[in-house]
């Protein structure tokens, strides 16, 4: 009994804060059914390391050696992630339309416009730099590169970076509608049907790699995880293992990283005046990348005879397959006819390379 006086003696208002906080995190995860792999794990895991005396912070406890393993150390568990996401991925769209890639590139304006803002308000670089990844709405980046530059706000960027990924249905088409005209959403595009050739599709994940480390080596983790699961999708002699890299793998690995990250939701590290600053930065983030990816199609068209939709910019960004989605029923909705849905696709994964490669960028720059 004594010992259950003092555990609840050591509760104080913050751990209870952060109770309701891991509370509301399962409630969007299955109510809301937002990002519910990793929302719910992570909103367990808030209420798990925030019982006094809980064992499993401390040295040799699960989380903290789960944390220093799969993170801290090696960043095992966000790259492993990525073979998952890249076994997930079709790039023949993209391969039918290779000038989506320049939307994928342009969708990564807000990143770089963000790091300065964080900066201008007091950010120390490396945090900066951090946050504004957010932007890329790519959870393993932001938890890759927030760990490699050791920013003091990981947690909170994680949070921040999985939250605002739930929310592109929400948040995008509001973004989208402003930057554009109704007769702009209603452009139509043909889409080329023709078959890529296996040829292609191997030497593709080969060619990006090789291209992403020239330009910048310290991408080449994320890049080369992510090219190699879309490898074994496309080599047709490992059929199993691409379908288990896409389900199973990728599910155990999207649970132990949401209990693992909560190890640095401690109220002491998480409850802080700067967290509140961040999420009003990575929506900063977001919306400009949208608004980066829809003007650059705008500018495109200005010398294309074939106009492009400005809706597929805001698909640009790296949260696959959401954004497509997103730009397809918003096509939809201004014409029945108007399927957009595979050209979206196309710019969607070009998103997620350009996510990547922006990450090893804004690590060699700041390191």
């Amino acid at each position: 009994m004594s010992f259950l006086y003092e555990t609840i003696i050591q509760i104080t208002p913050q751990h209870v804060a952060m109770w309701i906080i891991g509370g509301l995190l399962i409630y969007l995860a299955i109510k809301k059914d937002m990002e519910p792999a990793l929302l719910l794990p992570m909103g367990f895991g808030a209420i798990l390391v925030n019982i006094p005396m809980s064992p499993v912070i401390e040295d040799g406890g699960i989380l903290k050696s789960l944390f220093q393993v799969g993170i801290e150390a090696s960043e095992a568990m966000p790259l492993l992630l990525f073979i998952g996401i890249g076994a997930m991925i079709d790039f023949g769209p993209l391969l039918t339309n290779p000038k989506l890639f320049i939307l994928g590139g342009a969708a990564q304006l807000g990143i770089f416009i963000t790091i300065i803002l964080a900066t201008l308000i007091g950010f120390p670089l490396v945090d900066a730099a951090s946050i504004g990844i957010i932007g890329a709405a790519d959870g393993p980046t932001a938890i890759l590169v927030s760990q490699i530059l050791k920013s003091n706000y990981t947690a909170a960027i994680v949070v921040v970076a999985y939250s605002y990924m739930a929310l592109v249905p929400i948040v995008q088409p509001a973004v989208v509608r402003l930057c554009t005209t109704k007769n702009e959403r209603k452009i139509k595009m043909r889409y080329s049907a023709k078959q890529v050739p296996t040829l292609t599709r191997i030497l593709f994940p080969v060619v990006v790699t090789v291209i992403a480390g020239l330009i910048a080596p310290d991408s080449l983790s994320l890049v080369g995880m992510l090219m190699f699961g879309n490898l074994i999708r496309e080599c047709g002699v490992l059929k199993s293992l691409s379908e288990t890299a896409q389900t199973t793998f990728a599910n155990i690995i999207t649970l132990l990283l949401g209990i693992t990250i909560a190890f640095q939701m401690q109220a002491d590290k998480f409850l802080q005046f700067e967290t509140l600053i961040i999420m009003a930065l990575g929506l900063f983030a977001f919306v400009f990348d949208t608004v980066g990816g829809v003007m650059c199609a705008k500018l495109m068209n200005l010398f294309s005879k074939e106009k492009i939709n400005p809706m597929l910019g805001a698909a640009g960004i790296s949260a696959f397959p959401m954004a497509a989605r997103v730009v397809e029923k918003m096509g939809i909705k201004e014409d029945p006819s108007n399927h957009l849905l595979m050209h979206a696709v196309g710019a969607n994964v070009s998103g997620q390379i350009a996510s990547a490669i922006v990450g090893g960028l804004i690590i060699g720059l700041v390191l």
